[in-house]
């Protein structure tokens, strides 16, 4: 029997929910009770959206003792009927599925059939008969509505392993092989073993994929493809292998074919990532030994250029200006005009803004530095056409513009036009009812499986107030993920950016004499109102505050710590991160981008930042922060500001003084430019 141990676990590890994730009780968030009853197992909606179920707590406390194997179902009879039994029954069956027999998780499937708990009952099941060597239960349960290449693989082994061979499996492993440059899972591997068996890997899709594995710099795929290749092809397919791991001089004597210089490029490029000098050094004797066309050349030079400017080291210009037009691309443009801002030269800048292509020269971002480096230059009438346009985009750039150019700042607020029977009949969507319920028992996978299932059968119009139904339950970031798909949706400002405990931004804000707009934007760049949020890095709640962090806080404003998890709590991660962000502002010299900035990539690189350009402005210094996270961060956080000023007090501070932390600046008010300016 074929070992499969690791395939079942890593599936349920993705599609299950930890136990301490269970946190919410049976109203929504800052929700009073509402005072309606319901007969049990219903759920109802109250006229503001928020999800009444009595029996909310009752079915958490089911699904919990199902995952602990406790589930006793006489205890929970009267549960029976209510929407979200079937994932009680869902949590009691995955915990045993190495166990269960085939009808039962059968008749699941088909009892539930076109539900999302089905799909992920039916992955879980999936991966519990490939592992057990049940090859007819995996034909039985597959869907072609999987997406999984894992359980792709398992399914097409399966059909080997019974058989049923013919053009189609053939037709889909040969694409599945050559799909991909990367390490394909594990369970492919017998699929892949039985295609070269029956004669139907030929080394033409070796080399193929040798190729795109080349293209992935991923020299273990490319050695384990080469393996396979007849013995007179395998030495030189392992050579470019070790090519592409370091450079070496037997290249020099490769056949000069197009497969030579795109590995002989692959690798230089890479090592163009990590020792550009080298990579610079190299490049001119393997361009000639192997013919390299300019794409070659390009290829190598591209990284050479990235990954000098992206530190701002000594040549960066030069190696710019060596790359071929032709290899130049969106992220390349963007650099060469940060590496002449870095310098301060304000022609080169402008220069190379101007060689951009036009969708991206026209982006608020760049017309607005088009304009700021024309005005540099004496410019003004470019200077003042191009801050026009540039003000017409609510976002961080057009903002600053707006300030250069003393116009309100542009907003063209727009709300949901929906009849009440169009409320009426989302609000009573069995799956969206479900997404909800398990959004407020903390089930935030499951939660998100159902709400995928709703809205897919959703118009434009249906699926804008399901998000506003999610938000009056406390599931505020439906509206980032699921906003912007449709004209004028991005003007939906009221629940792209939600407003919650408002009272204690307020609150804190005063306390730390800091701008309450810049602390709600903090809370929405970060966890976007989520109280439960936590990162990779342990950070958590509302502004993802580090432990560590919280509590040295805690002890220099003399706050009891509550531990950890009382981070969870809003009202204590707003008292200890509004704290901190005072703290980072009096560390970093009252400048609201510096405090920022160290927010999100801590001391060390901002004081990098800050040494390598001194007295810079802080338009320009924004732009030039070498990580790109940071750099987009900053300008996400300031633009939020502006917003969140609008919904907190209907103007805002000026952009131009928010930066610099002047908050007894004048402020300034929103007007709809006409015709409404085509990005938000």
């Amino acid at each position: 029997m074929r070992s499969k141990t690791l395939l079942l676990p890593v599936l349920l590890a993705a599609l299950a929910i930890p136990l301490a994730a269970f946190t919410q009780s049976g109203t929504a968030p800052n929700s009073p009770a509402t005072g309606v009853t319901s007969s049990p197992g219903s759920v109802a909606a109250s006229a503001a959206g928020v999800q009444v179920d009595p029996q909310r707590e009752r079915i958490g406390n089911a699904i919990a003792a199902a995952e602990r194997g406790q589930f006793d179902a006489a205890q929970y009879a009267d549960l029976s009927g209510h929407p979200l039994f079937p994932w009680v029954e869902y949590a009691a069956i995955a915990r045993d599925i190495n166990a269960l027999p085939r009808a039962r998780a059968e008749a699941f499937l088909k009892q539930h059939q076109g539900t999302a708990v089905a799909e992920v009952f039916r992955q879980a099941w999936l991966a519990a008969s490939d592992r057990r060597d049940d090859p007819s239960a995996v034909l039985s349960a597959w869907s072609e509505e999987i997406k999984s290449t894992t359980l792709r693989c398992a399914w097409l082994d399966a059909r080997h392993a019974l058989g049923r061979v013919d053009n189609d499996w053939t037709q889909q492993t040969q694409t599945l092989w050559g799909s991909t440059g990367k390490s394909l899972p594990e369970s492919c591997d017998p699929v892949f073993a039985a295609l070269e068996s029956r004669g139907e890997l030929p080394p033409s899709l070796r080399w193929q994929r040798l190729e795109l594995a080349a293209d992935e710099w991923d020299g273990g795929v490319m050695r384990a493809i080469a393996r396979g290749l007849p013995a007179a092809e395998r030495s030189l397919a392992e050579d470019y292998a070790a090519f592409i791991d370091n450079p070496h001089p037997r290249a020099l004597q490769w056949p000069k074919t197009d497969r030579s210089r795109r590995v002989a490029s692959q690798g230089l490029a890479k090592l163009g990532k990590a020792d550009p000098d080298r990579a610079e050094s190299l490049l001119p004797q393997y361009a000639s030994a192997l013919n390299f066309s300019e794409a070659d050349r390009g290829r190598v030079l591209y990284q050479v250029a990235l990954w000098t400017v992206a530190s701002y080291l000594p040549g960066s210009a030069r190696r710019l200006n060596a790359v071929p037009a032709s290899s130049y691309d969106a992220r390349l443009h963007e650099w060469r005009v940060r590496e002449a801002l870095s310098r301060s030269d304000w022609p080169a800048a402008l220069a190379a803004i101007r060689k951009m292509e036009p969708e991206q020269r026209n982006d608020s971002r760049y017309t607005y530095f088009e304009a700021r480096l024309a005005e540099l230059g004496g410019d003004k009438a470019t200077a003042q056409a191009k801050y026009r346009d540039a003000a017409r985009i609510p976002e961080f750039h057009g903002f600053l513009a707006a300030d250069r150019i003393d116009q309100p700042y542009a907003l063209c607020p727009a709300t949901v036009q929906a009849e009440p029977a169009t409320r009426a009949n989302v609000a009573a969507n069995p799956a969206l009812q479900r997404a909800i319920g398990l959004h407020l028992l903390g089930r935030s996978g499951w939660a998100a499986k159902e709400w995928a299932d709703a809205v897919a059968g959703f118009n434009d119009t249906q699926r804008q107030v399901a998000v506003q139904i999610g938000q009056a339950n406390g599931w505020f970031d439906r509206a980032v993920f699921w906003l912007g798909k449709a004209p004028g949706e991005l003007q939906l400002y009221d629940m792209r950016f939600p407003l919650h405990h408002d009272a204690t931004i307020r609150r804190e804000a005063g306390r730390n004499n800091i701008d309450p707009a810049w602390v709600a934007a903090e809370i929405r760049a970060e966890s976007i109102f989520n109280p439960k949020a936590r990162s990779g890095a342990n950070a958590m709640g509302l502004m993802q505050v580090l432990p560590t962090t919280g509590e040295a806080v805690a002890r220099r404003i003399g706050r009891g710590w509550g531990g950890a998890s009382s981070l969870y709590d809003p009202d204590t991660n707003i008292v200890l991160g509004t704290a901190y962000l005072r703290q980072m502002l009096d560390q970093y010299g009252g400048k609201p981008y510096f405090a920022i900035a160290g927010y999100n990539a801590g001391p060390a690189p901002l004081t990098r930042w800050q040494t390598q350009r001194p007295n810079m402005d802080a338009d320009f210094w924004i732009e030039t922060i070498s990580y790109k996270e940071t750099r987009e961060y900053v300008a996400r956080v300031l633009a939020f500001s502006v917003i969140y000023d609008w919904r907190l007090d209907g103007d805002a501070l000026r952009l131009s003084d928010r930066m610099h932390g002047r908050t007894n600046a004048a402020r300034k008010p929103f007007a709809c430019p006409s015709p409404v300016a085509a990005r938000s």
